[in-house]
């Protein structure tokens, strides 16, 4: 308990501090942001604050640090470490660099940031990459569910018939202006994923039955899963995300002043951090540890196990608000998910999106690809998503060092990111060559080149900041 009560303490103070210091570091100003300028009544379009953090949570959270961080706890209370440190030195200041820097260049997407960035070649990559993301995030925000609203309504209205029902909605939620329904919705949604994750708490706190171990090192996962870098992948959205940085570009078209992306972004990153924490310590402390908790993950799926800890924690409301929770909460961040590649594909093809032909045309074909990929198997897409999604985390990361390097006050301030970076170049390529769809190599070989390739990047990354010092004379 005490353990867990310190973690929610120091994620508090990381966003006053930590918060307060990222900010320093981009230097936002007075200039007109993308919602007035290129206010087109679609994309574009001027949002209240406090709705906009809420919508950002609602678009980069889901269930993500819900079912993330109960997979992330079968390795055991070590998972509350990453959580905290890995959203207050990486996921926060992620979101929040990639929607700021969106917001400098119009709102472009992260493709395009990449692109102007990194390189043409790193345009042309994270445009496939990112899309291809988003199609993955969307297809899991479909099938987990509609495999919930299946068990809980009639026979004759099978996942069949709700994935379609979905997909329809995803459709209406992606063509139409962001005020008529993610603008109006998605504030009230992100109330109850907060209440939701306050009531876990309480009954964590309070009731005397339930028991939060504290914070050991030792890797408790059943099946034997090695924490580095299983872990760092599974947790995902609590803790770092490039899924990210797809979604805070949406906000950047959105926010009224650039010195409210510190609440927006870094600030709705830091609750869903909250929120993970919350659902990691729940894992372990209602399945009385790993084993259990590993064991009723794989029999009832993570919707089943969120609406078993839901149910008998909090009682009738607690079904009611696990049913809301993981079926409302990834279907908003699905149909974000589409919005976000359609967005993309318009920067690709110059398709204005102010004509709704043109948004017809593109999203067909994404909903499409999404209907197809519902077919294949839940855990085989939530691994590639994981994997792919930390890839574009690190890929957005070193996007931000590069943009520092040529506008922040210091070169040195590019270290901000530059270290993330370099950690989840190393998290992303020992992945990669140990997981079973991946490479399936030992961690003899894995965990040395892992980490040889992040130390390349870095040291490439060290030379282009000495230039840059040497060029602009800059005092160390």
């Amino acid at each position: 308990m005490i353990s867990f009560v310190c973690a929610l303490v120091v994620l508090i103070l990381g966003f006053v501090f930590y918060g307060r210091l990222t900010e320093k570091v981009f230097a936002p100003d007075d200039r007109v942001t993308p919602a007035v300028s290129e206010n087109d009544g679609v994309d574009f379009m001027p949002v209240k604050t406090w709705k906009a953090l809420l919508i950002q949570l609602l678009n980069i959270a889901g269930t993500g640090p819900i079912f993330g961080a109960l997979m992330g706890a079968c390795f055991g209370p070590v998972v509350f470490l990453w959580i905290v440190f890995g959203s207050i030195l990486g996921g926060a200041v992620h979101d929040y660099m990639s929607g700021m820097i969106s917001e400098r260049n119009k709102g472009a997407s992260i493709a395009e940031l990449s692109g102007k960035y990194l390189g043409k070649p790193a345009l042309y990559i994270m445009r496939g990459f990112s899309v291809l993301l988003l199609l993955l995030t969307g297809t899991v925000f479909v099938t987990s569910p509609a495999e919930l609203i299946a068990g809980l309504t009639p026979e004759v209205l099978s996942k069949g018939f709700w994935i379609v029902v979905i997909l329809v909605y995803y459709l209406l939620a992606t063509i139409m202006p962001i005020d008529k329904i993610i603008g109006r919705f998605y504030p009230v949604f992100g109330v109850v994923l907060i209440i939701m994750a306050v009531s876990i708490a309480g009954g964590l706190i309070f009731l005397p039955e339930y028991s939060i171990p504290e914070i050991t090192l030792a890797d408790l996962h059943p099946d034997k899963l090695p924490v580095w870098p299983f872990m760092f992948v599974t947790v995902a959205c609590g803790a770092i995300s490039g899924f990210h940085a797809t979604q805070s570009p949406m906000m950047a078209k959105c926010i009224t002043g650039e010195k409210e992306g510190r609440k927006v972004f870094y600030g709705a990153m830091m609750i869903e951090s909250v929120i993970a924490l919350v659902w990691a310590a729940a894992g372990v402390a209602f399945y009385g540890g790993t084993q259990m908790l590993n064991e009723a993950l794989t029999a009832n799926g993570q919707s089943g196990t969120v609406y078993e800890i839901c149910k008998n924690m909090l009682g009738s409301v607690g079904g009611i608000l696990a049913v809301i929770g993981v079926v409302i909460c990834p279907i908003t961040s699905g149909d974000t998910a589409f919005r976000s590649a359609r967005l993309i594909l318009a920067e690709c093809t110059g398709l204005a999106q102010k004509k709704l032909k043109n948004r017809l045309i593109l999203t067909f074909p994404l909903l499409g690809i999404g209907a197809v990929l519902t077919q294949l198997d839940f855990n085989v897409l939530w691994r590639y998503f994981s994997w792919s999604n930390q890839t574009l985390a690190m890929i957005s990361l070193w996007m931000a060092t590069s943009y520092l390097l040529r506008h922040a006050k210091r070169y040195y301030y590019s270290l901000m990111t530059a270290l993330p970076a370099s950690f989840m170049s190393a998290v992303s390529m020992t992945y990669i060559l140990m997981a079973k769809e991946g490479f399936g190599l030992s961690s003899k070989v894995a965990y040395p080149v892992g980490w040889a390739f992040a130390a390349v990047l870095f040291c490439v990354y060290l030379a282009l900041a000495l230039r840059h010092r040497k060029s602009v004379n800059e005092p160390g």
